[in-house]
Parts: C-alpha cells; structure tokens; sequence
C-alpha cells in the first residue's frame, strides 16, 4: 500500500520541503499532499523516472533519490502576478504561482502532434518593413515600424489594417515594443530621436528622449515596478521610461558595438539583455542594480532575442550560434546541441506555446526549429523557404504564434493547436509581450 506525505515547500532546506522527505523509506505510487503560498499540489511517486529534477513538475528526493522522482498530478489555480506593483521579485513568490497557470497549459497539451503553419494576406508589405510586435490589451497585434512609413495590424477577429504614425524614417527607426502598465505601446528606438507610442484608444504619439544614437537600442522589456527599459545594443546607457511617462538613463557595466539583442524578464524580476557581441551577459536586477556574468559560448552575432521557458530558463536564440544557450533559475549558464544552424542568420526572436514549446523565429533559415518542455529540439517545415523574411513572432490568445513581416510580402502563422492556449493576461504578460 502506497504511503501518504506532507509538505509545506517544494524544494530547500526545510524539513517541511517536498525534496526534503529521503527517497530510502518511498515506494512506488506514495502520494505526498501539500500548500506552498496558497497554491494547493498533490505529488505521485514514480520509483523508475530518473527524470530531471525541475523543483516543479518533477522533483528529486535530496537525499537516495535513485531513480525515484516525485510527479506533479495536479495543482489548484495559480495567479496572475501584475507587471507594475513589483511583486515580481526574487524571493519567486510570483513566479511559482504563474508557473501553475503554465503548467496547466503545458500538460493539457495538443490537439495534434504537428503544427499547423500557413500564410494570410497584408496590406502593406515591403523590405526591412516591421522589426518585433506587441500584443495590446485588447488582442490586436502591432508590427513595430522599422522602414514602414504606416503601422499595421491584426485584429483579435484576424482583420489585417493599417494606421498612420507620426514619426518616420527612411531608414530604421524602431525595433522592438513594450506594452507599458496604461495600456500603451512604446516603439523602442533604433534610429529614430524620438520616442513613439500608440495608446490603449489608438492615438499615436511621440515623446523626447534622453540619450539618441544611431543603432542605439534593439528590443525592450518591461520591469516588474513598471518601468520600460530599452536594450542597448551601441547605447553607452541604458534609458527606461517610467510608468508615469518619466524618461531617464542610468549606466551600464558592459557596453560595445552591436553588444545586445533583444532582452528577458526573468523569473526573479532581473532583466536580462541579450548577448549578440557581447562577451559577457549583463542583467538589471529587481533592485535597479546592474551586473555581468559569464557566458559558456561567444561570437560574432552569436544571439538575436530570449524566451523565458515554462520552468524558468531564459533561452536565448540562436542566430549564427552553433549551439544554444540558457540561464536557469539559480543562474547557471549551459549550452546544449542543435538541430539545425546557419552562417548568416538562423532564428531572429523566440515564442513560448502554451504546450511548453519554445518556437525559434526562422530568419535565413528555411525551417523551423523549436526546444520540447523535456529539451528535445526539432525541426519542422514552412508553407516557403523564409530567407531573411520575418523578425520576431508573437503568441496570441487562441494559441496562434504570428511572425512579424521585415520583407515578407505575406503574413505568416503556425497554429500550435494547443488544448488549453494561454489567457489574454498570460500572453500580455511582461514575461512574454515583448521584443
């Protein structure tokens, strides 16, 4: 008869903790129940796993774990953790509670194995037109402009329109948005010297900015106080803008030609940029602090934007990097192998499915390639050979993930099919509403 157990933390030092209970007394089928901040868990052990430990959904006995691994059955709801009121934090509280509301996406699964990847039509296309999008509060997706002289969008219904914008460039002006706590979009600023933001209602407006360079930012991410940072690629400073519309710079440790590539809000609050040159990776901790750490792997255009895996990883995604790489929770840095890689350019950007698959954006490459919730990688086929054609992707609320058009003259999906898509909230939410 399988025994029953009880817990009041997953992992740790306390003898309370899930992980904590020796793996000698446990037998196969022992269930352990228990609340750790509010959220309800029931466990079953399985004596034969030998899974990976994730603290989570698999969790490893401290102490003679063998091959005994404690298997999430079921978790009651988990919360929505807002992206203004600091309670994103390294103390994890949110993010294990966000985490269940992953999770249940995550093990619910798929309608099908394969994805479904087709085209829609746009009604502005040309080269080097959008770079990035941004999901709004209200399902429509935003191309953020880089040579377009008009903004284009899809309606939650699917219904493709354009917008006038008050500034423009012949040249690149924007890459990369960030949804800000009111409701508006902010075109974070390539070229461009002033700031660009489309309201919650529409209206499009600009704004002065600190610190202007060509080349100056690429990408941006969303601080758990509310503040919009712009990740610094030639920028000497990194600038943010408040939630209240205050812009400001503060400084760096590490700046470089080409140095970051899109950025990550990790699981503790720390903002992680994107290593493109770059030969250290640099974060801005909850607390405003900024750091480097080292890198496992280094080169030349190595990385193009990050996605922050269901367990909390941060990937980074590979654009003429030969392997990928990932920073964990507890920050550890490790590559692992890849299925398919290319000289001059891979992937640019990546998007989280509801069914726990990291998806890698295509660039130059003429698949697509995508990490499984276990860490498998695989590649599938597109509708056409993608050849520098799109930069960036975003997940809608019906599980959709949408690539942004930079020369495509068509839109481009892949329906994930998942069982459980992700909310509204889930998909806005700063951990993943950005690039």
């Amino acid at each position: 008869m399988p025994d029953f157990y009880g817990f009041r933390a997953l992992t740790g030092v306390d003898a309370g903790a899930l992980s904590a209970i020796d793996g000698a007394g446990l037998v196969d089928k022992d269930m352990a129940f228990g609340s750790v901040d509010g959220i309800h868990y029931v466990y079953m052990l399985d004596d034969d796993s030998g899974l990976t430990s994730d603290g989570f959904r698999v969790v490893e006995p401290d102490s003679n774990a063998g091959t005994k691994r404690w298997i999430l059955c079921h978790s009651s709801d988990g919360l929505l953790p807002c992206g203004d009121n600091s309670t994103i934090s390294d103390d994890l509280v949110a993010w294990n509670k966000f985490r269940v509301l992953l999770n249940h996406s995550v093990e619910t699964g798929t309608t099908y194995s394969n994805d479904i990847v087709s085209t829609y039509p746009l009604v502005y296309t040309r080269g080097n037109a959008y770079q990035g999008g941004v999901l709004s509060p209200n399902g429509d997706i935003h191309f953020i402009p880089d040579y377009a002289v008009v903004g284009q969008k899809i309606s939650a219904f699917g219904v493709v329109s354009t917008y006038s914008l008050v500034y423009t460039m012949a040249n690149a002006a924007y890459y990369g948005g960030v949804l800000s706590p009111n409701g508006d979009i902010h075109f974070v600023p390539l070229y461009a010297t002033v700031g660009q933001k489309i309201s919650s209602s529409g209206v499009v407006s600009t704004y002065s900015l600190v610190y202007t360079l060509d080349w100056g930012y690429y990408g941006g991410v969303l601080s758990p106080n509310g503040d919009t940072h712009f990740v610094p690629r030639q920028a000497t400073v990194g600038q943010k803008v408040s939630a209240s519309g205050v812009v400001s710079t503060y400084s760096l440790v590490y700046t470089g030609g080409n140095a970051y590539l899109g950025g990550v809000l990790a699981s503790n609050g720390d903002i992680h940029f994107v290593p493109y040159t770059a030969t250290v990776g640099q974060k801005v901790s909850v607390s405003g602090v900024v750091s480097t750490y080292s890198l496992v792997y280094t080169d030349n255009t190595a990385y193009f934007g990050g996605v922050l895996a269901s367990n909390g990883d941060i990937h980074f995604v590979p654009y003429t990097a030969t392997v990928g790489q990932k920073v964990s929770v507890s920050g550890v840095v490790s590559t692992y192998s890849l299925t398919y890689t290319y000289m001059f350019g891979t992937s640019s950007g990546g998007v989280l499915a509801p069914n726990g698959d990291i998806h890698f954006i295509p660039n130059a490459a003429d698949v697509g390639q995508k990490v499984s919730v276990s860490g498998v990688v695989s590649t599938y086929a597109f509708v056409f050979s993608i050849g520098g054609k799109y930069r960036g992707g975003l997940l809608t609320p019906n599980g959709d993930i949408h690539l942004i058009p930079y020369g495509g003259t068509v839109g481009h999906k892949i329906s994930t099919l998942s069982a459980k898509p992700f909310s509204l909230g889930v998909c806005c939410s700063p951990f993943f509403n950005k690039f």
